[in-house]
């Protein structure tokens, strides 16, 4: 073979690759509008508002004859979601990596979760329970949806290619969630001038994300591709049946890789800590802080526009210190963040804001990075099983992290109290993240390492 011919295969190559992983930024862009407006912004105090109007004289709604305290029904519904991905992540990751057909599942899941959030247009009255339903559909879809996408990033981008790549997917969901985000606030805002009620508002804000998802997935879908097993199988018959014997295989398998498991369990405990800053701030900004709702939503919009150049500039950080220095520099930069809340003066948006610039400067970093961090620790053929281990620690472990942070306030009646003591995962995920040798786990999982990571 020629040397011309060599130069043309590798440019033909490179050429679909970076054709695959445009098309892969794109279901990013196309699922975090769910995650910002629908399940960040807009579901809860809605969906709070139709179980308290079905609710009975002393609070209560009754899904299933189970009496609920209304004002937990989102809760609640987030909760058994989660479970149901738990349950179902390990089954389609296995099913996927044997068939090597991810596409198809990927398609699945996407389109039933935006159907699903589609149909929240339809949640109105004391139509709680079609909302419940709704969401643990479309929240189950969306997890299963993003362990399949992320499983493509080892296969879609070189070793040394994966630190951008993942930054890039990350600032492309972030931008994308902005951009919505202001549509949807203009309207609920105005939404006298627009002629609908607040209601309507927020029911056609819930519905657009479920549109906006459904007709972004056609870009990936058309760009990746399949990718035979690794016996060769490209038959779906009976690929679950098999899967749930994989299963099993995926959780013995994985003990022979306990470098992999050490940073899946410094993941697990740095990411509880974000999540939870995540899904707290709000809580203590108007509980603790004084702040209003309108200022507590410009600042979920602050964090998803510098989520934007916060991943971009990390991704560019890591080309130059490498992924896990780089992570854990962030994890550094989360505990200060946390000791700046803490002495945060009450009444005083400004300083929330330049809290909510920190957060949004780290989060899609820290995030994407780790991403690409543990792609490299995933053996060859089993991208999907072990993903959803990964996407596992992601959204199915993330309760310690709550429980702590309302125990803290419980015994300490103070939310200032509550939110300093998140720093201890941040301190011992930096504590574990350290003591993994990630070269020798990226060899030991039969990967080539790169010269930085």
């Amino acid at each position: 073979m020629s040397t011309d011919t060599v130069r043309t295969d590798e440019a033909d190559e490179a050429a679909g690759r970076r054709r695959e992983q445009r098309g892969w930024y794109f279901y990013d862009w196309a699922c975090s509008v769910y995650s910002t407006s629908v399940l960040t912004v807009f579901l809860g105090p809605y969906l709070t508002e139709v179980a308290k109007s079905a609710a009975d004289a002393d609070g209560y709604v009754h899904p299933l004859g189970i009496p609920v305290r209304a004002g937990s029904f989102f809760a609640y519904s987030v909760s058994l979601s989660v479970i149901l991905a738990v349950v179902i992540m390990p089954l389609v990751g296995a099913a996927a990596d044997r068939t090597g057909r991810k596409k198809p599942f990927l398609a699945t899941a996407a389109y039933l979760g935006a159907a699903a959030t589609a149909g929240m247009f339809f949640l109105d009255g004391d139509r709680y329970l079609l909302g419940g339903l709704l969401l643990i559909a479309a929240n189950a879809s969306q997890s299963v949806a993003m362990m399949l996408y992320n499983s493509y990033l080892p296969q879609i981008a070189r070793p040394e290619e994966r630190d951008a790549v993942s930054s890039r997917g990350w600032a492309f969901g972030y931008a994308a969630g902005s951009l919505v985000l202001v549509a949807n606030l203009i309207l609920f805002t105005a939404h006298d001038t627009f002629g609908v009620s607040e209601g309507m508002a927020v029911r056609i804000c819930l519905a657009s994300a479920g549109l906006w998802w459904g007709a972004f997935t056609l870009i990936p879908l058309r760009r990746l591709r399949d990718r035979r097993g690794p016996a060769g199988e490209t038959e779906t018959k009976g690929a679950m049946a098999p899967g749930l014997r994989q299963l099993a295989a995926t959780v013995r398998d994985m003990r022979r890789h306990p470098l992999t498991l050490g940073f899946l369990l410094a993941y697990l405990v740095y990411n509880d800590g974000i999540q939870t800053v995540i899904s707290q701030a709000s809580v203590y900004g108007s509980e603790e802080l004084g702040l209003e709702q309108s200022t507590l939503i410009v600042a979920v919009l602050l964090v998803q526009i510098l989520a934007v150049g916060g991943a971009l500039g990390m991704g560019r950080l890591s080309r130059r210190y490498g992924a896990k220095r780089t992570i854990l520099g962030s994890l550094i930069a989360w505990t200060l963040i946390l000791a700046a809340g803490y002495f945060l003066p009450a009444g005083a948006p400004v300083w929330f804001f330049v809290l909510a610039s920190g957060i949004g400067l780290v989060l899609g970093g820290s995030q994407a990075l780790s991403r690409s961090l543990f792609s490299h620790l995933v053996p060859p053929g089993k991208e999907a099983e072990y993903f959803s281990a990964y996407e596992m620690s992601d959204r199915g472990m993330s309760w310690l992290g709550p429980l702590l942070f309302g125990l803290t306030y419980q015994l300490t009646g103070s939310y200032r109290y509550a939110i300093i003591s998140l720093v201890a995962f941040f301190i011992l995920g930096f504590a574990l993240l350290a003591r993994v040798p990630v070269r020798r786990a990226i060899r030991d999982a039969g990967n080539p390492v790169p010269e930085r990571i």
